[in-house]
């Protein structure tokens, strides 16, 4: 999966995280891996200060570990969630 770093690309990526429920916001922070979740708020923060790169990065890392139920997302977000999941799973698998 070969994404493009794009505001377009972190807008549906931030939408996979909105349909499933979650409150995305951007703080400042000392977070060691760009993000701190406040699961039982449902809350995800990420560092202000990451250019759209480091975001996009990050949401990849970080969507696989949320409780998303897809059948809450858009078609469109579905498609992307499988993929991110996907490159998840293979990355795991090749470490």
């Amino acid at each position: 999966m070969k994404l493009k770093f794009t505001p377009s690309t972190l807008e549906k990526l931030e939408k996979i995280v909105d349909e499933a429920g979650y409150i995305l916001r951007y703080e400042r922070g000392t977070f060691q891996s760009g993000y701190c979740i406040l699961e039982s708020k449902k809350v995800v923060v990420l560092n202000k200060f990451l250019q759209i790169e480091g975001r996009i990065n990050t949401l990849i890392d970080l969507i696989p570990s949320l409780e998303i139920n897809s059948d809450y997302l858009t078609e469109e977000s579905k498609k992307l969630y499988a993929e991110v999941t996907m490159k998840s799973e293979f990355d795991s698998h090749a470490a």
